[in-house]
């Protein structure tokens, strides 16, 4: 049995995962706080860079800078960039039809669990998404009732 190593580097990668995760949704979280101050075409714009900050650094980057620091003595790990890809694609989609439904709706506790339902769920599709695009020689599993539990 290969012996993982999920902090391959201390605690660098977990930090530096986190930061750039504060980071980007910061800066998307302050996108959206501008769009709800717009209307139109201004709205739609702001909430288009919200969902990329949150979606691409807030959530895709901070978990690439994580998988970095994940290791499997005596193996090589690579990624199937294609699935990479598409796990960011995913991210930006969900983040982007919950930022919208966020930043069109009126006030409300709804818009708000609907939008984060979606983005919650879309997280998780990233996260398997990107997680499918490892590539080692051995294979790898999954525990249902983990997996369940983590989404």
């Amino acid at each position: 049995m290969a012996h993982v190593n999920n902090f391959s580097y201390g605690v660098l990668n977990p930090i530096l995962a986190y930061l750039a995760s504060c980071a980007g949704c910061f800066l998307g979280l302050r996108c959206t706080t501008r769009a709800r101050a717009s209307s139109g075409r201004s709205r739609a714009g702001w909430l288009v860079l919200a969902a990329l900050a949150i979606a691409t650094t807030g959530i895709w980057v901070m978990h690439f800078i994580a998988m970095l620091g994940f290791t499997i003595s005596g193996q090589v790990i690579r990624y199937s960039v294609p699935v990479t890809i598409a796990s960011m694609l995913i991210a930006v989609l969900v983040v982007g039809i919950g930022v919208f439904i966020v930043g069109f709706s009126k006030e409300g506790i709804r818009p708000l669990l609907l939008g984060g339902l979606i983005i919650g769920c879309g997280v998780a599709s990233m996260h398997y998404l990107g997680m499918a695009a490892v590539r080692i020689p051995d294979s790898l599993r999954y525990n249902p009732p983990l997996v369940v539990a983590s989404v």
